[in-house]
């Protein structure tokens, strides 16, 4: 008679989105590995099972979510933010949660740069031989109203993303400052000078937005602190969408037609035809492609590494914050 217990049956670890296939191979190596949506049967027929879970964006792991999933041990979330994630919730349920704090920071700074260049350097490609008048023409059209040494770049939240574009902003000549919830050693701010909230849109030509994903952010950028702007000023955001009243830029815009709205995160992704910003030509809206780069994709990805140290019964290296 064998009296050796059976070798018990590994972990079930379902990523919901995308995850980069180095990162997939090597989870699947280490247990049982499923891509499936909540929504899927497939999800369904193994629900209980389910001791890691990994999501990136748009997979809201919420109590009713929670609910179905009784083994889950972690969540892992492949990417920074965990607004998606109702960390409270899980942790008093002795679910763990992590994340990749500083997987895309270089991908975020190099986006921001050239939204920069975008909205402050316009420039054309000729795609065919043309003659001297046209050449001419085009030359006298674009012309940029202002260098970046001459204007002032406004970084509201400076966090990991804020403080490395203001060295790179900086660099480029822009007169930084700053606003935070936080007293930033000065070491750490490459210069930027710190100022109130109201002083940061007073002075701003340009205000790019790096807030994190906290309750009292939701619809900070309301019509008051707009008000507050310069009527030629560029909004820039790559945060998170519910942090601007979509509608008071609307209206801003409107009233403001030589200002500028860059937004790359919107309050909802895909945005519909009823969307207030879609028909304005002086808001420019991206489908969140910030953190879009091979290698940050890959370094987020690998969220899986920390799924495993818990599955393992260790302490992970990057668990969420939490909440405020």
């Amino acid at each position: 008679m064998n009296d050796q217990p059976e070798n018990p049956s590994p972990p079930l670890v379902v990523r919901t989105e995308h995850l980069d296939p180095v990162a997939e191979a090597w989870i699947a190596e280490r247990c049982e590995f499923l891509a499936a949506a909540p929504d899927d049967g497939a999800f369904e027929s193994v629900a209980t099972r389910i001791a890691g879970l990994v999501v990136r964006t748009y997979t809201d792991v919420n109590e009713a979510l929670l609910d179905r999933l009784p083994s889950l041990k972690v969540v892992a979330r492949a990417g920074v933010g965990v607004d998606n994630i109702d960390v409270a919730a899980c942790r008093r349920r002795g679910i763990e949660v992590v994340h990749t704090p500083d997987a895309n920071t270089q991908a975020v700074v190099e986006y921001v740069t050239a939204l920069l260049c975008d909205a402050l350097r316009p420039r054309v490609f000729v795609q065919e031989a043309i003659d001297q008048t046209a050449w001419n023409e085009i030359r006298s059209e674009i012309c940029a109203q202002s260098q970046m040494n001459e204007l002032s770049l406004g970084i509201l939240g400076f966090g990991r993303i804020g403080r490395r574009i203001a060295e790179v902003a900086g660099a480029i000549g822009f007169t930084v400052r700053y606003h935070d919830l936080l007293d930033i050693d000065a070491s750490l701010r490459a210069g930027a000078e710190p100022v109130s909230l109201e002083s940061l849109l007073e002075q701003s030509d340009v205000l790019t937005i790096h807030v994190d994903g906290r309750e009292s952010n939701r619809g900070l950028i309301d019509a008051a602190l707009l008000g507050v702007m310069k009527s030629d000023s560029i909004l820039l955001n790559t945060s998170r969408g519910f942090v601007v009243n979509e509608s008071a830029v609307a209206d801003w815009l409107t009233r403001n037609p030589a200002a500028q709205a860059v937004l790359d995160v919107h309050a909802n992704e895909p945005f519909t035809a009823d969307d207030p910003l879609i028909q304005l030509p002086n808001a420019h809206l991206a489908p969140h492609l910030a953190s879009r780069t091979t290698t940050a994709m890959a370094n987020m990805s690998m969220v899986v590494e920390d799924l495993w140290r818990v599955l393992e019964g260790e302490q992970p290296n990057h668990p969420a914050p939490a909440p405020e």
